[in-house]
């Protein structure tokens, strides 16, 4: 379990082959979800959470442990 829980809203930033991305998470799945034709696991201890970056309308799908919320 990552430790690490966010809610719908929060800005965060997080490591991508582009460097350093920051955006708002839309939306928090607690279970298996299929997204571009690849499975993220996911559950109530280990939600995937969905963000909208804050420059581009890229969607990404990422586990808390890989997010830092910014203040």
């Amino acid at each position: 379990m990552s430790g690490r829980r966010f809610n719908v809203g929060d800005h965060v930033t997080w490591n991508s082959e582009a460097g350093h991305v920051t955006g708002h998470i839309v939306k928090v799945h607690t279970q298996n979800v299929n997204y571009k034709g690849y499975i993220h696991h996911a559950s109530e201890d280990e939600p995937q959470y969905e963000i909208k970056s804050d420059k581009t309308d890229h969607i990404a799908l990422h586990k808390g442990s890989a997010l830092r919320k910014i203040t």
